[in-house]
């Protein structure tokens, strides 16, 4: 078989957990092999992910955007695409780092409004309309 890798692999025994859905949804794993520029998964079971997670990996205090490569089974290969610290400052490709930021202002203003309607339906329960 041929070696399609642009970075050697090491095997590795890290727990991860990976998070997608905006944060919504997560699944723990546990990172088998690591490279500079991706890993390969293990979850409990089968599980269906997005093309586009995030990979966090506690015991290195790091937070990784990942695009899912292959799936097999309980496994998932995953490529790195940007890298963020746990302050939240994020490293990798610019185009990547101005995408996830614009998400997140879509998803900021979006709470802004749903607290703002739930606000209103709790001054409208007591009565304070």
């Amino acid at each position: 078989m041929q070696e399609r890798r642009n970075s050697s692999r090491k095997r590795s025994f890290l727990k991860g957990v990976v998070y997608y859905n905006n944060h919504l949804s997560s699944a723990e794993c546990l990172i088998r092999d690591l490279s500079e520029h991706g890993a390969r998964v293990q979850f409990g079971s089968v599980i269906g992910l997005p093309d586009t997670v995030e990979l966090h990996i506690p015991a290195r205090d790091q937070i990784i955007i990942c695009q899912v490569r292959w799936r097999k089974g309980d496994e998932v290969g995953l490529a790195f695409q940007a890298q963020a610290t746990s302050t939240g400052e994020a490293v990798g490709p610019v185009g990547d780092i101005n995408t996830r930021v614009a998400a997140l202002e879509d998803e900021v203003t979006r709470l802004h409004r749903q607290i703002a309607e739930l606000r209103r339906e709790m001054k409208r329960l007591r009565g304070e309309d």
